[in-house]
């Protein structure tokens, strides 16, 4: 028989709860090391691996990374965005596999450093795009490619992030363009990935216009929105502001984070229409692809309601999706997931449903039946990691390094059309 894999989990915000608690109830898989320079974090998470009845990870500081890798088999990259090529190159150095949450990293340098170590040693990435798993975007991608609209010509996107789930990316790291990437980069990767793949094209030109619209300073003042304080814990005026986090009314955040801040100084709890925020929340963005197709795309960060429409235009008909993941945002509505989540872990008590419409030429249209699950972004999550861990064959594709490449080259493309408010053309490969 042999041994259990050993596992090395790199970052321990929130998002890698997901693999601390997957992996430690896998039973063929040691999670042996966590590695964070917040001794507060790795502790909670080594306390939901013994929830599980798994023995504790070690805990180690990024300065005794280097060392961890000819221990483990596999290593998960769950830091902030910037810093997953620092963790993602010696592992893959080391022969380990490698695994890194989505966008893969953040800017064309990091991206190069990791495609030629891939080019190098032969080894890959695999970059965690659980909205490939989703059954329903599964199912788009079956249609499209049975050719039920022909040849696809053009897409229309449109994502809208509610008041509660798109404020969060402006309290908490994601607000600064140097970790993050902006939203280009950290939130639409997820959706640039999903139209490669289902045109099973890649991008060739980029035009974008982005604005920080709605949320910072200058904006809040103009609604009426602004609150004065610099971060929600503590402060009075936060208690009549429905952006702000209550980070101690939820077990998890208040562990991860607040508990936690004496060690690094992170708050988790920023002002949204406060100072220091350098990406935006309107953005619209236009892609020609080397098929030809061309696709319109907007994210919206401040919307009443969450879902997305996306709409394919082919030479047999036209087909339609249309997911509502929240129909309107409760003020009163706290932070009740047991991770802490604020989007995608439970089903919220307003959720909605969601919709695929084909139709053809010359025909009626008709509806194709789908079941909409909100829990682990659609039930995403958990298919994700049995394709990524437990060998389970899934007529979806996990994305690699150059998914991931392709992906954040939309993004970065777009937040330079932003910067010149001229096209860009992106290289081949």
């Amino acid at each position: 028989m042999s041994r259990p894999r050993r596992a090395a989990i790199v970052g321990t915000g929130l998002r890698a709860q997901l693999y601390t608690q997957g992996l430690a109830r896998r039973e063929h898989i040691d999670l042996v090391a966590l590695c964070d320079p917040n001794q507060t974090r790795m502790a909670v998470h080594n306390r939901l691996i013994t929830a599980l009845g798994r023995s504790p990870a070690a805990t180690l500081s990024p300065d005794g990374y280097a060392d961890l890798l000819s221990d483990v088999d596999t290593v998960v990259v769950t830091t902030v965005d910037a810093l997953h090529d620092t963790y993602i190159v010696p592992a893959l150095e080391a022969g380990c596999q490698v695994i890194t949450e989505k966008p893969m990293t953040t800017d064309a340098a990091r991206c190069a450093r990791i495609l030629d170590t891939v080019d190098r040693t032969g080894a890959g990435v695999t970059v965690a795009f659980n909205y490939r798993f989703n059954p329903v975007h599964e199912k788009v991608h079956r249609l499209l490619r049975s050719g039920e609209i022909g040849e696809v010509l053009s897409v229309h996107f449109e994502w809208l992030l509610d008041v509660r789930h798109g404020a969060d990316y402006f309290r908490r790291w994601h607000r600064s363009r140097a970790g993050s990437g902006g939203l280009m980069v950290h939130k639409s990767g997820h959706h640039f990935d999903l139209v490669n793949w289902w045109l099973g094209s890649v991008p060739r030109r980029v035009y974008g216009q982005g604005r920080l619209a709605f949320y910072g300073a200058a904006n809040g003042r103009v609604s009426g929105y602004a609150r004065d304080y610099e971060r929600a814990n503590g402060s009075p005026e936060s208690m009549s502001d429905p952006f702000a986090l209550d980070l101690a009314a939820n077990d998890q955040l208040r562990e991860l984070y607040l508990n936690a801040e004496h060690e690094d100084g992170y708050l988790r709890d920023l002002n949204v229409f406060g100072d220091g925020i350098t990406i935006e929340d309107d953005m619209a963005v236009l892609v020609t692809y080397a098929s030809g197709a061309t696709m319109t795309y907007h994210l919206t960060a401040y919307s009443p309601w969450e879902g997305y429409r996306v709409m394919f235009n082919g030479t047999r008909g036209r087909l339609e999706l249309e997911v509502e993941e929240t129909l309107w945002a409760d003020p009163g509505t706290g932070v009740t997931a047991g991770s802490g989540a604020l989007h995608g872990d439970v089903a919220p008590p307003n959720s909605g449903g969601a919709r695929i419409r084909v139709r053809p030429l010359w025909a009626p249209p008709r509806d194709i039946p789908v079941t909409v699950v909100h829990e682990g972004h659609g039930g995403a999550d958990e298919r994700m990691l049995a394709a990524m861990f437990d060998g389970v064959t899934s007529p979806v594709e996990l994305a690699n390094e150059r998914d991931g490449a392709h992906a954040l080259a939309i993004g970065l493309a777009a937040n330079e059309s932003f910067a010149t408010g001229e096209p860009v053309t992106l290289p081949d490969g």
